[in-house]
């Protein structure tokens, strides 16, 4: 076991991230693997369980840094564009934007990036900074789902899916109830690669029944 040489000036919450990164399987086999981090492995268990990524289609990633899965998606074969507030280095067959997804230009910078042609997915693995409030993380969780659902229903191909990063608690009420109708299918999948402690989990909705306009 790695040991941590000095913890001089660091916060206890930021001691136990450093020791939980040192000991994590997953972020150690994504430092074997090549993947930009661990969450690459919760799009791949996902899509193990959903089958929503495939050859040829064009995937929107919310919230793309560092990149992981954007790795996935590319390597699956689909052209992918991505929009995160921090940077990203370059990942073949990415198209990335570095912006603020709730900022109002963002959505038509993404669908300008689309060139007509619509997405066959959206993911979006945005989340807030938590403040171990559950109401309240929920609560700004929900906002950034919404404001991805608003987009993936504008963008989507028929058929198309949507992937959103929730808390506990899911998906609830009125947000739920559209997916339902907008969608053939709305599950909640935890994968393993989500930590037992952590309250994420992730809608995935398939078989979007777009209305023509």
């Amino acid at each position: 076991m790695k040991k941590i040489m000095t913890a001089k000036g660091r916060k206890i919450s930021s001691i136990k991230w450093i020791e939980r990164q040192l000991t994590d399987p997953y972020v150690q086999k994504a430092r074997a693997e090549g993947y930009r981090s661990r969450a690459a492995y919760k799009i791949l268990e996902i899509d193990a369980k959903a089958k929503i990524l495939k050859k040829g289609q064009v995937v929107v990633d919310l919230g793309s840094a560092p990149g992981g899965w954007c790795q996935v998606a590319a390597a699956k074969g689909c052209k992918v564009i991505a929009i995160d507030l921090l940077e990203m280095d370059e990942i073949p067959g990415v198209t990335f934007f570095q912006m603020d997804f709730m900022e109002d230009e963002a959505p038509g910078v993404l669908i300008d990036a689309l060139g007509g042609e619509g997405a066959d997915v959206v993911l979006s693995d945005i989340a807030h900074n938590t403040v171990g409030h559950r109401s309240t993380d929920h609560t700004k969780i929900m906002l950034l789902v919404e404001a991805g659902y608003e987009f993936a229903i504008e963008v989507l191909k028929p058929h198309g899916a949507f992937v959103a990063k929730v808390f506990q608690g899911g998906t609830e009420g009125e947000l739920l109830t559209r997916m339902k109708k907008d969608f053939k299918t709305v599950k909640h999948i935890k994968p393993p690669a989500s930590r037992k402690e952590s309250p994420e989990t992730y809608v995935v909705a398939q078989g979007f029944r777009k209305v023509s306009s």
